[in-house]
């Protein structure tokens, strides 16, 4: 892959950290200043995941050739559409782009074509993938990534997360020309574009039904009358969340909603008896806990929710052998072809096809087993073109030998 060599510390961006942007004057400059720019153009995004509610953008780096690097604050300036137009026809350069596309989509930056050096290093086999690491091994300097947790809602934000935020995009465009050149080399680059274009144009995901029973812990829960106090508990949080603007788990840990839910307090006194109710913010609405509590309590039997939800997929893989043998010998099947070709093109097995399309054709295969049957199947479960060519025909064969 890469040449070991000497590892420098990345200390300080080139230019010095940039001031942040946080008026339409200093914006109109940096949209000027991309719009001259050349070359792809490295973007980053900082959110406040486990501070605040919700994924918004709290910082947005930027840098382009020509036009340096820029640290725009999007909740001083939401609409960044003026400098999306202004680099509509440049490439965007992200790491781990499905992470910051949506909150870079609320306002306004909406790529037309992407490189994402993350998943460009998932295609080349590399074992570590994230950002420090990549620069690390690929460009043989280290960056300092000891604010990736902060909460950036933050204001004024501090000058070492400025640097530490400047210095994320600060050699991107670098790390992508290489990892560019090694794709090319390997004959995967026009894979990687077909899978930074499924990252590009893929729809936001549903919401979840019933997302209370993500809950952690919830599987301790037994009963359907514990499991509506657990939705009740879930959704009064959601909402003194939503509107005080802070993470759940913040206003009241999980653990405290499975506690409550499993011992079904009745009084406040019980409920503060219960540990995790014993924090600042968990006492702070204690009528509210206690009234979500008896409302589960009290709700009529047709109010109740059911223990579980029916997926649209098949059942989990370790059931399989006692639920449908013959699928589960399906599956063990198609899996070690996935793995010995993921192994042959060095990448993991998930990014050569998706886990789920692999349990869904094997739960239920085609009628008539042929290599356009499994590859109108595959398609259909989102395999892309270069998947298909690398998996259809010996899946086909894999899916035939155990049906023989």
């Amino acid at each position: 892959m890469t040449e070991e060599r000497t590892v420098v510390p990345l200390l300080e961006p080139r230019e010095g950290i940039p001031p942040v942007v946080a008026d339409a004057d200093s914006l109109a400059r940096v949209v000027e200043a991309y719009a001259a720019g050349t070359g792809p153009v490295a973007v980053d995004a900082e959110r406040a995941s486990g501070y605040r509610y919700g994924n918004r953008a709290y910082l947005v780096q930027l840098r382009r050739a020509g036009a340096g690097t820029a640290l725009i604050d999007p909740i001083a300036c939401p609409d960044l559409s003026a400098l999306d137009a202004a680099v509509a026809e440049a490439e965007i350069v992200l790491h781990a782009a499905s992470q910051d596309l949506p909150c870079l989509m609320e306002i306004g930056f909406r790529p037309r074509a992407m490189f994402d050096t993350e998943l460009a290093g998932r295609l080349l086999g590399y074992e570590r993938v994230g950002l420090g690491t990549m620069v690390e091994t690929v460009l043989g300097l280290r960056l300092e990534k000891g604010h990736s947790a902060a909460d950036w809602s933050t204001r004024p934000l501090p000058e070492a997360w400025l640097r530490y935020a400047a210095l994320d995009v600060e050699v991107l465009v670098e790390l992508r020309d290489v990892l560019h050149a090694e794709l090319t080399e390997s004959g995967k680059l026009a894979w990687a574009h077909e899978e930074f274009g499924a990252v590009l144009n893929s729809a936001p995901p549903a919401p979840r039904s019933d997302p209370w029973r993500r809950t952690s812990g919830i599987h301790k829960v037994r009963s359907v009358r514990a499991l509506a106090i657990v939705r009740e508990l879930w959704t009064m949080r959601d909402t003194i969340a939503r509107e005080n603007d802070l993470a759940p788990g913040r206003v009241l840990p999980d653990a405290a909603i499975v506690a409550a839910a499993l011992q079904g307090p009745r009084t406040r006194k019980a409920l503060t008896e219960i540990s995790a109710f014993t924090g600042r913010s968990a006492r702070r609405h204690i009528n509210d806990w206690l009234a979500a509590v008896n409302r589960g309590r009290t709700l009529s039997d047709a109010q109740l929710p059911q223990p579980s939800t029916t997926g649209d997929g098949p059942p989990p893989a370790n059931r399989w052998a006692d639920r449908d043998p013959a699928a589960a010998k399906r599956l063990a099947s198609a899996r070690a072809v996935v793995v010995a070709l993921a192994e042959e093109h060095h990448m993991p097995t998930e990014n050569l096809l998706q886990p789920d399309a692999v349990r869904r054709l094997t739960w239920e295969p085609p009628e008539e087993i042929t290599e356009e049957s499994v590859t109108a199947r595959l398609r259909k479960l989102g395999a892309r073109e270069w998947q298909l060519s690398l998996t259809a025909r010996p899946l086909t064969e894999a899916l035939a030998r155990t049906e023989g």
